[in-house]
């Protein structure tokens, strides 16, 4: 039996310019050298690295990154901490800087506001690349928090600078600056979260609305996938998350179907692509 779905990419979804970018650095190098080191995955979709690793990258830590010599290194749009800069220049390594430009207008401000001997707050996800780029404009001495309820027993200073990851819900960056200056603090907030996440969180609410079922496609790591996927769920209940068309099933659908087929900044186009093949072949 034919389940003759009807099937939908949502043509706002797949990378932003900063991913694109980084991404075309790269494979313009792999073509001319065969091969390419990149500090950390290039961006957080395993099926997007792997193809990249066939064509040549060698994902590297911080660690492999000491003992390379006279090597070129790419580093990905979250960005870098200067500590990294320093290494690279000892070890004679030439770095190839995709950084995302929003992403370094923001370490710029947060490295002023350290100068500046602003106390700051960062709202962003523990561990994750950007942050740690962030941080290190600070000598680590910013604090991080990725929910308010971190802060409840904490000792903040009465009056502080808060910045935010670019790819962070600009309502919740929001009520978490209402609720801190309810509680009595003195907050200059900076909204520094990416318009292109910003505006695409928009975009879904109206797309997610025309259709039966809702398929996200995002890689696990991506915390703007995680946002995003929260927005569709918001707005279509029938939302399902999946990283590769291997986790759909057939029993999720009923004949007829409209399925709309949305994803992350750092979702590929040609797995969401891959993923309506798969929907339309039931």
């Amino acid at each position: 039996m034919s389940y003759n779905l009807q099937v939908t990419i949502d043509s706002n979804s797949g990378f932003c310019f900063g991913v694109v970018y980084a991404i075309d650095m790269a494979e313009e190098i792999l073509r001319e050298d065969g091969y390419l080191y990149c500090l950390g995955d290039i961006v957080h979709n395993d099926e997007e690295v792997e193809r990249l690793r066939e064509a040549g990258l060698r994902i590297i830590n911080h660690e492999q990154l000491k003992d390379l010599r006279g090597e070129k290194v790419l580093i990905r749009a979250h960005g870098e901490a200067p500590e990294t800069y320093k290494v690279a220049l000892q070890n004679d390594i030439t770095l190839i800087d995709a950084s995302c430009p929003v992403v370094l207008k923001l370490q710029n401000r947060i490295k002023t506001s350290y100068e500046d001997k602003e106390q700051i707050l960062i709202f962003g996800k523990h561990g994750h690349a950007e942050v740690i780029g962030l941080q290190g404009q600070t000598n680590n001495e910013a604090l991080v928090f990725q929910d308010i309820a971190e802060l409840d027993d904490a000792e903040l200073p009465k009056k502080f600078t808060l910045y935010s990851q670019t790819t962070k819900s600009t309502d919740r960056f929001y009520q978490i600056k209402e609720e801190l200056l309810r509680r009595g603090y003195e907050v200059t907030a900076n909204d520094t979260i990416c318009r292109q996440v910003s505006n695409r969180d928009e975009e879904l609410r109206k797309f997610v609305k025309n259709y039966d079922k809702i398929v996200f496609v995002s890689g696990k790591k991506s915390s703007n996938g995680k946002v995003l996927y929260e927005v569709c769920k918001k707005y279509n209940d029938n939302t399902f998350f999946i990283s590769h068309p291997e986790e759909l099933h057939q029993d999720m659908f009923k004949e007829g179907d409209k399925i709309g087929i949305c994803g992350a900044t750092s979702t590929p186009m040609w797995l969401m692509e891959k993923v309506k093949e798969t929907l339309l072949a039931y």
